[in-house]
């Protein structure tokens, strides 16, 4: 279901005042809108009432400065993958699509590091630096845009290793609320001059500016890499193997779990050979040795907890169709109840209390009756849920909503977050102060209105709590 706010006072002279420079780019096509609001929550899409396609930093500029002027809201867009209800628009205004700033800027190979715009996605840097020996680490899945993984500072099946966006981005280029362009830092990879805004900015979501250019630090490629499944008798075994592994200090690279429930539908889905039980899907990464010895000590690990055996290959072709599947499994799950809308949300926990974490909330879910299949970055604590749920059925949406409201509860009590890496959008953040209390939400609205006196920058989303 789309709704349309109530159209921004001032838009049209907005659009009258970007025509001349934007041209066709600037359009309140009903199509086009559609497109550019939530497409993967269960809230309602909220429509903008017009969309321009920036192509520079300049324009960006100019466009914010014509928003600015007027009052009207503005909505960075990038792939529209966010599952909070990021890219929503629920006081109307501009959404502001840089996903035709799409270029790669500079790969600097000796300081392993390159400059993007917002627009290039993971998939494409990567095969851009197919020849330099280096990689971009951070992998949540989907093909998402670099910028829109900054705002959301996204994570994914390499950040046990190697870190979130928050680690690896080195500085950015962005937009204020007022049209000044603003850089954040240099390329040195550290810096004790001033305030860190390059932190600031990664993960506010829009809220505090339009990111426009960024600095990534890259990885050099592997030498041999190595990886496999493993099954288990339980979620509690798997999850304590988990725990074993990384106090073990094993450099594991993506360890993640699969409960049965999706193992089963992954099975289904992409053809491969999986048992219907909990599975860890791992990839350890160094030379021939190195990752032929860690596979071999993840194994003694898994037999103490009851799993096994852990079957592991270096074989490129077999790895990618693994961590094919396991990025298919959003689509996997939708078999499991036709016509129902899945919900996707997680929470993440210290590696310490996975287990319990875990298995409290499949516990839940089985008490429930719900179809909600599991899975997991469980190497840094962090899981997912997706409920399927039939939206024209009002108590079993109130259903999910409690479950959902009682698993952010049970992971802040266990000193966990609401939300490891989908962000907090329109739908999280009433957990914002559980999580960090009174005191910390008001400084973030401080800096909110700081830098956003006019609350124009993504209102409604994170610490906005005016609408």
């Amino acid at each position: 279901m789309a709704l349309q706010p109530s159209p921004a006072p001032g838009i049209s002279k907005v659009i009258e005042a970007l025509g001349p420079l934007l041209g066709d780019r600037i359009t309140t096509a009903a199509a086009v809108r559609e497109q550019h609001a939530s497409q993967l929550t269960w809230l309602p899409s909220q429509l903008p009432d017009a969309v321009a396609f920036a192509e520079s930093t300049a324009e960006v500029a100019t466009i914010v400065k014509a928003c600015a002027a007027e009052n009207v809201p503005m909505i960075a867009f990038g792939t529209g993958t966010a599952f909070e209800g990021h890219v929503n628009a629920p006081a109307g205004g501009l959404s502001i699509d840089v996903s035709r700033m799409n270029r790669i800027l500079a790969v600097n190979s000796e300081d392993m590091d390159c400059v993007v715009q917002p627009g290039v996605t993971r998939q494409t840097l990567n095969s851009y630096l197919r020849d330099t020996g280096l990689f971009f680490p951070v992998d949540p899945g989907a093909d998402a845009s670099l910028g829109g993984m900054t705002a959301t500072r996204a994570s994914g099946t390499n950040a046990v290793r190697y870190g979130t966006m928050k680690d690896n981005v080195i500085a950015l280029t962005a937009v204020l609320p007022n049209g000044d362009v603003v850089r954040t830092a240099r390329r040195a990879r550290k810096s004790s001059a001033g305030y860190d805004l390059t932190r600031l900015m990664v993960g506010s979501e829009g809220t505090l500016g339009i990111i426009t250019e960024m600095v990534l630090k890259l990885s050099p490629v592997p030498e041999a890499v190595a990886g496999g499944i493993c099954p288990f008798p339980t979620v509690r075994a798997a999850c304590d193997a988990v725990i074993a592994t990384i106090q073990s200090a094993i450099p594991v690279a993506r360890i993640e779990l699969l409960d049965e429930v999706t193992a089963a539908a992954v099975r289904s889905y992409s053809g491969l050979a999986l048992m219907d039980s909990p599975l860890l899907l791992l990839e350890f990464h160094g030379s021939p040795q190195s990752v032929a010895e860690q596979s071999q000590r993840f194994g003694e690990i898994s037999e103490a907890y009851g799993g096994g055996p852990f079957e592991w290959s270096d074989k490129a072709e077999q790895r990618a169709k693994l961590w094919q599947a396991r990025h298919d499994t959003y689509w996997a799950c939708l078999a499991l109840r036709p016509g129902a809308r899945p919900i996707p949300t997680d929470v993440c926990v210290p590696i310490a209390r996975l287990a319990d974490c875990v298995e409290q909330t499949k516990a839940e879910i089985a008490e429930l009756g719900l179809i909600a299949p599991l899975v997991g970055h469980v190497g840094d604590g962090n899981f997912h849920v997706q409920p399927m749920v039939d939206m024209t059925n009002p108590d079993e949406i109130a259903t999910v909503k409690g479950f959902i409201e009682r698993m952010v509860e049970r992971a802040i009590a266990m000193d966990g977050t609401c939300t490891g890496e989908h962000g907090v959008g329109q739908e999280k953040r009433r957990y914002l102060e559980l999580e960090h209390g009174p005191e910390t939400l008001s400084l973030m609205r401080t800096i909110k209105r700081a830098i956003d006196p006019h609350n124009l920058m993504n209102p409604g989303k994170l610490v906005d709590n005016s609408l």
